[in-house]
């Protein structure tokens, strides 16, 4: 197997890097575009044209990537499927699995058990 990286790259628009840093912090952090828009002083719509611009991807898959960056050290730690799915803000196991496996290409189980990590 090969392997795969997950990463979120930082956007430069001083609001998005916001957001994205909130983010960083909290990636289980689930408020919507709108919310975010009126944390930062803007629309919902202005950071989120940020995103597309400053890192090539729709807020929600960027979201996505970070949650995977983020949930990436946490199994190698021992961290069980749930609390990982729960830490990086994934509503259930299922969920978190499901989106490592169309993010990363196989479910973390098998990511894991590669000997290449």
């Amino acid at each position: 197997m090969s392997v795969t990286t997950v990463r979120a790259p930082s956007p430069t628009d001083v609001r998005a890097r916001e957001v994205a840093e909130a983010l960083r912090a909290d990636p289980a952090d689930g408020r919507s575009p709108a919310q975010w828009g009126a944390a930062v002083g803007a629309s919902a719509r202005t950071p989120a044209r940020a995103f597309v611009a400053d890192t090539g991807m729709p807020f929600g898959q960027w979201r996505t990537q970070l949650r995977l960056e983020a949930a990436m050290p946490l199994p190698v730690a021992g961290a069980t499927v749930s609390s990982v799915a729960r830490r990086v803000g994934y509503g259930s196991p299922s969920a978190f699995v499901a989106a490592f496996h169309r993010g990363v290409g196989v479910p973390p189980g098998m990511y894991f058990k590669s000997p290449e990590r």
